[in-house]
């Protein structure tokens, strides 16, 4: 062996060396691989969604892009290769914020999710600084001011959809008609209220109608003030009693039979509880209208218990708010987003049994309200349950599952798929087939054009879909800054007062006189015959301020609904 030759203790520790060099290089290549990755599955955390490549989906994509801000709804389903239909989380549907005040319509049969789309329609608003009206029909809306449980359920539906849930509570303001029930009252006065919206009520017909009209006519003339239903029931005594009877000459007059009606009418309505509804202090509706110091819109949640008592009282109290703010509200225009979005929840008893009149003023009201900056969304079962010239006002259309049970729901099934765009769904299929949560939808792009129409999985709401417990609204209600200014009624001077001192200056001088005559007679029977002839007369008095307890202002301007123009 050479004498330079390596030798075998060499070899070895060569080798030894080589072999550290190396694994210490895949150790460096396998940590560099494994950072290349965290970092890849980090990106593809905050990437956007993958988009489906279906063609309809590319196309309704493009067209629910609003640039200048969206409310979400859900998100497209789409079904591929006969397998069934997903949810695209890449396709997301909602609205366009500027359009919404041109209003909308939320349909569907029961049980097929149209509440919980309400709840987070109100949701999405909120968040997005708009305040929120809406009527807690059913009674569990007001999970809005909860957090939502930590659901493994919804989270999995809301990922599936591309939705970034967490259980979350909304600045909720409750309200209640009256203070019957868990929220700051809410009152109005008689005068306010108008006689076309209190005839609705009443469920008087044209003539009756005509002649509440007139008797709010001569209580403004008079400088009356009909504050609350006593008040009313005091007028309409009045004028068709022997002493009243002469102030409507030549206007026509109340008839004996309509007065009649009228103060049954109101009666039935103060035993079903609905005179807390009428009175003072009158609510303000610029209180709907409020945002939280952290720029979110506070959600006006009215509760409504024992509709079924008297709908037409609620449908017609809510139509009352829109029309008053109609009336105190500037004209905005066209705005990036609304001022206030109003849900009209149980719709179609706003529009049963309702007079030509009537109608024509809700067409009218929803049409003009649009310049204010207030969106109205109707939510009812069916279209059908909306009258036409209504239904031509709501641009956003939300359709969950239709039932066509006898030959009417078919009829209106086939009604509702006329009034959607073209599409490649067979809608009159797809309507009656639609899961819970899910809906067919169409809505305005910020160009004014109808989408084209998408099959659409809805978000899952945030805070609770249970009502707040009884506590948690107790709470609510006594931390609210409205609680001093509404929570309790007052009954200030009115029409009841100002007339029975009327009626009472009107008798007391003939009262007097009797008594005076019989003073200068020294005959003792005809003393007696004074004394009973002045308690005929007082008892007359009373009988007549006794009708008006028993039954049921001031010169001002009417406008949309005969309802008070506040100055």
């Amino acid at each position: 062996m050479a004498d330079d030759a390596p030798r075998p203790d060499d070899i070895a520790a060569l080798r030894a060396a080589a072999a550290e060099a190396a694994a210490q290089a895949a150790e460096a290549r396998a940590a560099a691989a494994q950072a290349a990755l965290d970092a890849a599955l980090a990106g593809a955390e905050d990437a956007p969604p993958a988009a489906s490549d279906d063609p309809y989906a590319a196309e309704v994509r493009a067209a629910y892009a609003a640039p200048g801000g969206t409310l979400p709804l859900g998100a497209l389903l789409v079904a591929a290769d006969g397998a069934p239909a997903a949810p695209d989380p890449g396709t997301q549907v909602g609205f366009a914020l500027s359009m919404l005040n041109r209003h909308g319509l939320v349909a569907g049969a029961t049980g097929t999710g149209k509440t919980k789309t309400l709840q987070g329609m109100a949701e999405g608003l909120s968040a997005a600084g708009v305040p929120v009206f809406l009527a807690d029909v059913k009674g569990d809306l007001s999970g809005l001011a909860v957090a939502g449980p930590d659901d493994a359920r919804v989270a999995e539906r809301a990922a599936s959809v591309g939705q970034e849930w967490a259980p979350t509570a909304f600045p909720v303001e409750a309200y209640s008609l009256g203070g019957l029930g868990h929220g700051v009252p809410v009152r109005t006065t008689v005068t306010d209220f108008g006689p076309l919206l209190l005839a609705k009520v009443l469920g008087l017909n044209d003539t009756q109608e005509s002649s509440l009209g007139l008797v709010f006519h001569w209580a403004d003339t008079q400088g009356l003030a009909l504050l609350d239903l006593k008040d009313l029931q005091a007028t309409v005594a009045f004028l068709t009693s022997d002493e009243g009877r002469a102030e409507l000459k030549g206007v026509g007059g109340v008839s004996a039979a309509t007065a009649g009606v009228i103060l049954r009418e109101i009666t039935a309505l103060q035993a079903q509880g609905a005179d807390v509804f009428f009175g003072e202090p009158a609510f303000d509706t610029a209180d709907l209208l409020r945002t939280t110091a952290d720029g979110r819109g506070v959600v006006s949640c009215l509760e409504l218990p024992d509709v079924q008592d008297r709908p037409a009282l609620f449908s017609t109290f809510l139509m009352w708010l829109l029309a008053d703010l109609y009336h105190d509200l500037p004209e905005v225009g066209d705005a990036d987003r609304p001022r206030l979005v109003f849900f009209f929840d149980e719709a179609h008893l706003l529009f049963a049994g309702a007079s030509k009149a009537f109608l024509e003023q809700v067409v009218q009201t929803v049409r003009l309200i649009r310049s204010k900056g207030v969106g109205v969304f109707f939510v009812t079962q069916s279209p059908k349950d909306v009258p036409a010239d209504v239904l031509a006002q709501l641009g956003n259309r939300v359709q969950h599952a239709l039932r066509a049970f006898t030959p009417d729901d078919a009829k209106a099934l086939r009604a509702a798929v006329r009034t959607f765009p073209r599409s490649p769904y067979d809608l009159e299929q797809l309507l009656q087939s639609l899961g819970t949560g899910e809906a067919v939808v169409t809505v305005l792009t910020e160009k004014g054009a109808p989408t084209p129409v998408a099959w659409t999985r809805v978000r899952a709401p945030q805070s609770s879909m249970s009502p707040a417990p009884a506590d948690a609204l107790d709470a609510l209600v006594a931390g609210s800054p409205l609680q001093a200014r509404y929570g309790t009624a007052v009954d200030n001077e009115s029409a009841f007062e100002v007339l029975a001192a009327r009626i009472a200056a009107e008798h007391a001088p003939a009262a007097q006189a009797e008594v005076d005559r019989a003073t200068t007679t020294q005959r003792t029977p005809t003393s007696g015959r004074s004394d009973g002839a002045a308690r005929t007369a007082s008892s007359s008095v009373d009988r007549l301020l006794g009708s008006m307890a028993s039954t049921l202002g001031r010169e001002i301007t009417r406008s949309l609904f005969g309802t008070r123009r506040r100055r």
